[in-house]
């Protein structure tokens, strides 16, 4: 699939989703926050890729943030960034995502590192939130991931003093898993990448969903007991048992499954 804002290619079990707007620091717009949505809903539906990263192009951005001009003037959803979607397709991606932070995660751009799965740095990289001091806020995925990154005290430090981390107070942190060698990154980010896909797709994509219930509410248990469970339940005796003798209309017999 041919996309406008964003890079997308797979190189064995490993998708990689790049975003392409160096010239504008990789900030999102409407058309970006539609594009990684509909990019991670297409991997959501194969099993080709066993793990997606997440990374921005160029040596300077990962991305900072969202250009909020040209929105409908609305207090509806026309009228804000549809950043959402992303953290939520992020969310309901069964396969592990990594975060390979290529430079500056600013605002948006660091809320999207923090729902990623797992995260790794370069040496060179900055982090920091902006909205409060520049007239904007992400009062959701931004601040429930954050806290649960790092805790309360330093999530409200990041949101309400606006102060850059470096990778290394980053990593101290918490809120990445491992700093690298600038130059070293992409090598790393790979290694990551491949570790994860030895491991079982089904094992971690039941982690993934138990991590994501306490906040997704009735969706993130339906990841787990629909999403997982229900297509083991169709191949089990008990659900064919009942599927068939309801379409012939009689009494199932729970010998055949009751044990």
């Amino acid at each position: 699939m041919q996309y406008e804002t964003i890079l997308y290619a797979e190189d064995g079990p490993v998708g990689t989703l790049t975003l392409n707007r160096p010239d504008d620091a990789n900030m999102f717009t409407p058309v970006m926050c539609r594009e990684v949505r509909d990019c991670i809903q297409s991997v959501r539906e194969e099993t080709r890729t066993r793990v997606l990263v997440i990374t921005g192009a160029g040596d300077r951005f990962f991305c900072i943030g969202g250009r909020k001009e040209g929105l409908d003037d609305t207090n509806l959803y026309p009228g804000v960034l549809p950043t959402l979607e992303m953290y939520e397709a992020i969310e309901r991606l069964q396969k592990p995502v990594i975060a390979s932070v290529n430079g500056f995660a600013v605002g948006g751009g660091n809320v999207l590192q923090a729902v990623c799965d797992l995260s790794i740095a370069k040496e060179s990289a900055k982090f920091r939130q902006v909205g409060p001091m520049m007239g904007s806020f992400d009062a959701g995925f931004g601040t429930w991931y954050l806290e649960d990154l790092i805790g309360k005290r330093r999530a409200k430090e990041m949101w309400f003093l606006n102060r850059t981390l470096t990778a290394k107070e980053a990593l101290d942190f918490g809120l990445v898993n491992r700093v690298v060698p600038d130059d070293k990154l992409a090598e790393a980010t790979r290694a990551m990448a491949l570790e994860l896909a030895d491991r079982g797709a089904f094992a971690l994509a039941s982690l993934k969903a138990a991590f994501n219930a306490r906040h997704a509410g009735v969706g993130g248990l339906a990841r787990l007991s629909h999403d997982l469970l229900l297509r083991l339940y169709l191949d089990s005796d008990e659900s064919k048992e009942l599927g068939k003798s309801f379409r012939e209309k009689r009494k199932p017999d729970p010998e055949t499954f009751g044990h």
